[in-house]
């Protein structure tokens, strides 16, 4: 189902998950279905994102094709900075509350001598004051994969409010900044995409039980 240039679909198998491992409660068996209520930003232009969910309940995907930022030869000015926010509707057993324990992050990178990259992540729900922030800073020569994590401590997790729906956003942003490499005769890019959908973004739930 495409909703705003985004879908929501089911994985056909299942990916790892950490609720059970970490001490959680054990992820609900009905199915949760996520709709995509809005996405906005340079890095995810209308239908270049996908939100699919696995069968086990314990994570979700994004998979990005156009999310680069660059800077150097080619580049447009606003090229060094390119971002996401995903307003999702997630629908949840009822009894249950969830909450995003930990996400998976990867693309490729070229940064010259001299060049530097940040990854950064924020999640909320919507009308919460309560904002789960990280980042990841890369520096250059690297001409690679990379790959980052975001692991939530326990007491720091961010739980829907039960007997309440409402939105959830991640707001995702990577950055390259020229540094000391002579951006005039190079250029340095970080990508979080994939034209195939091998690479993804994953983002792992712990659940519990509502009082």
């Amino acid at each position: 189902m495409a909703i705003g240039g985004v879908a929501a679909i089911l994985l056909a198998t299942p990916l790892a998950g950490t609720a059970g491992a970490s001490g959680w409660t054990t992820p609900p068996p009905d199915k949760i279905v996520i709709d995509v209520a809005t996405v906005n930003g340079s890095g995810c232009p209308a239908g270049t994102a996908a939100v699919a969910i696995s069968p086990d309940n314990t994570a979700f995907t994004v998979t990005y094709s156009q999310y680069v930022a660059q800077v150097g030869v080619g580049s447009k000015p606003t090229d060094f900075r390119k971002n996401c926010q995903l307003n999702l509707n997630v629908h949840v057993p009822q009894g249950f509350t969830y909450a995003i324990a930990a996400a998976d992050y990867r693309g490729f990178a070229h940064l010259e001598k001299g060049a530097t990259a940040i990854q950064k992540a924020s999640y909320y729900f919507q009308g919460s004051p309560d904002t789960a922030a990280l980042s990841h800073r890369f520096s250059g020569e690297l001409d690679d994969s990379w790959q980052a994590t975001d692991n939530v401590a326990i007491a720091a997790l961010v739980w829907a409010p039960c007997g309440e729906l409402r939105n959830f956003n991640i707001n995702t942003e990577i950055r390259v900044q020229g540094g000391t490499s002579d951006t005039s005769r190079t250029t340095s890019f970080m990508t979080m995409d994939s034209t195939d959908g091998s690479v993804n973004t994953v983002y792992h739930l712990a659940w519990k039980h509502c009082p």
